[in-house]
């Protein structure tokens, strides 16, 4: 025994050394979030299945600019929310503010930390899980959904309030 990889590994890691140019990227470990998503949407599309819950036809415009305005604000809150910190702590470092009632954090770690701190941190990509999250939720129990999306979209408009308020107030002196 050589102790030699096979070849489709060799190429695994060629390909992985080509993309990354030496900096560390879970590229395994995203694949391993993938499947964790993919998985999560399967279980779900079965368990809508065992309890008899149909898809709809289509999803009225109401309901998609609600869900659409209650996903932007879930992934804000979940990647950069004060609050919601703690959630990322174990992946992130505090570097200081970003914006209104936002952080800045760094990813750390490496391998899976790494790949959650990336995902957790981002809102363009945390936003995927929550909107499918609504969507299911619509399918599964529309009055709590819609109840759920209202509140995060009335924190979003009353979000945009709070800073035309604000950029107000800066004009007036």
């Amino acid at each position: 025994m050589t102790g030699e990889q096979p070849a489709p590994v060799r190429t695994i890691h060629a390909e992985k050394a080509a993309y990354t140019g030496g900096e560390e990227r879970p590229l395994g470990s995203f694949v391993a979030l993938m499947g964790t998503y993919a998985a999560a949407v399967g279980a779900g599309a079965l368990a809508l299945r065992a309890t008899g819950k149909q898809l709809p036809e289509r999803v009225s415009a109401a309901d998609l600019a609600l869900v659409s305005v209650a996903t932007h604000k879930l992934s804000r809150l979940i990647a950069k929310d004060p609050v919601t910190s703690p959630l990322r702590a174990p992946f992130t470092r505090f570097v200081g503010t970003s914006g209104e009632a936002e952080l800045a954090e760094e990813v750390r770690g490496s391998g899976p930390r790494k790949a959650i701190g990336e995902l957790v941190t981002c809102p363009f990509c945390i936003g995927q899980w929550a909107a499918t999250g609504f969507a299911f939720g619509l399918v599964a129990a529309p009055r709590a959904t819609r109840m759920a999306a209202a509140v995060l979209t009335a924190v979003t408009a009353a979000d945009v309030l709070q800073l035309a308020y604000a950029k107000l107030e800066e004009s007036a002196t």
